[in-house]
């Protein structure tokens, strides 16, 4: 294991405890941002703890993040989503994860309120909870199990799909990374903290990952199709 990669798991390891220890408190604050979505003080005290420890133990790296926007510098950098899923955090439903990447090259996405986290290095493989995963070979869009974020009308194609499902974020990515499913399209318009993780993931699992879209990479071609 490589230290980069200790080190984020480690990252991880804070962002779990913080955030688990005000997942479903009646206290929670959460605040709504200028676009519109929450932001929750859980948010904003990961994203904290992950920048302490980046400039105190990696100086010279830099992060962005979510809430805090970028570094300034030229060194190596840390991409942070302290929660992704914040509004089914803040709803009390188990499905959000702290997503950080160390640029292309390490991945970690931890969901410690469903006991996951999936992790890759480049040329590394891609993991979760330490065994190691694959995505499927299905190649025929009849057999496959599609995942919509549910912010547009679903293709028609979609519904010729053995399984169609309406999950997004994180989850729906790592469950093709897992061979779970075969296409996930997420909300256009992902930010680098959205996608930087679960892009590392994916591929390493022998998948593919274009913008907002993964795929088991044999039907990519008709998940850019679904997903234009």
């Amino acid at each position: 294991m490589s230290s980069d990669l200790d080190f984020a798991l480690s990252l991880a390891d804070d962002a779990d405890e913080l955030a688990l220890a005000r997942f479903r408190a009646r206290d929670l604050r959460v605040e709504t941002k200028p676009d519109r979505t929450p932001v929750s003080e859980a948010d904003r005290a990961v994203e904290e703890r992950l920048r302490t420890r980046i400039a105190a133990e990696r100086p010279g790296e830099r992060v962005l993040g979510e809430e805090f926007g970028a570094d300034e510098g030229d060194g190596d950098r840390w991409i942070v989503d302290p929660i992704d899923g914040t509004r089914n955090y803040t709803r009390g439903i188990p499905v959000w994860a702290t997503l950080i990447a160390l640029e292309d090259r390490v991945a970690v996405v931890s969901a410690p309120a469903l006991g996951r986290r999936w992790w890759a290095t480049r040329d590394g493989g891609a993991f979760c909870n330490g065994d190691p995963i694959r995505v499927s070979g299905i190649d025929r869009i009849e057999e496959a199990t599609l995942l919509f974020a549910l912010d547009r009308p679903v293709p028609a194609r979609a519904f010729d799909a053995w399984h169609l499902r309406g999950f997004g974020d994180f989850w729906a990515h790592v469950l093709v990374a897992e061979g779970a499913a075969e296409i996930a399209v997420d909300a256009p318009g992902l930010k680098i903290w959205d996608s930087a993780a679960v892009a590392v993931i994916v591929t390493e699992a022998g998948g593919r990952f274009d913008g907002h879209i993964s795929s088991n990479g044999v039907l990519h071609d008709e998940a850019l199709e679904l997903g234009s």
